[in-house]
């Protein structure tokens, strides 16, 4: 076995690294673009002239939903042996969907769900979970709703109405429905 000098060895792995580079930049691009679709998130909140029991009182229930969201039409309380509470909603606009409830603290005034399905024709969004939680403030009550979510096709390039600025519109306005709402029945108790 003949050995190599300190300067050909450097020379060797100088060529190939350099094959190594050409390789990653011929792969490259087409690793980039198949990566699908990135995880979203969106942040509502909203002050309210009420105390925080109040405000509490109207959405502390995870089935009744359809109490203070103007965007569901109605919401059935379930349960599954894997998935714990559930709720099932039918949405103003038509359509039903299913989220469990994953998290629940009465005193910290907050919970968090998922949802079960993924009937992306009825709400253009997939594998979200959310959270809302009502905090004192000097005036009254803050309500923040967080969201994380997918588009309704985690494919490369999905169809119109089931990309990204679809799965935002609809995550948005189906918050800012129910957080106006909550305001509203709120500022009147």
């Amino acid at each position: 076995m003949k050995m190599r000098s300190g300067r050909e060895r450097t020379k060797t792995l100088a060529s190939r690294g350099l094959g190594f580079c050409v390789a990653l930049c011929v792969v490259q691009p087409s690793i980039s673009s198949a990566h699908g679709a990135a995880p979203k998130k969106i942040e509502e909140k909203i002050d309210i002239a009420a105390k925080p029991e109040v405000v509490w009182g109207l959405i502390h229930d995870f089935a009744k939903i359809s109490t203070w969201n103007p965007a569901v039409a109605s919401s059935v309380p379930a349960s599954d042996p894997d998935q714990g509470q559930e709720r099932i909603l039918t949405l103003a606009k038509g359509g039903k969907i299913t989220d469990a409830q994953t998290d629940y603290d009465a005193k910290q005034m907050t919970y968090s769900y998922r949802r079960v399905d993924d009937d992306v024709k009825v709400f253009p969004v997939s594998f979200y979970s959310a959270t809302i939680t009502v905090t004192p403030t000097a005036t009254g009550s803050g309500v923040d709703w967080i969201g994380r979510f997918y588009r309704g096709d985690t494919s490369n390039e999905p169809p119109p109405g089931l990309d990204d600025p679809d799965a935002i519109k609809a995550m948005t306005d189906f918050f800012d429905a129910g957080l106006k709402n909550l305001k509203t029945l709120a500022e009147k108790k």
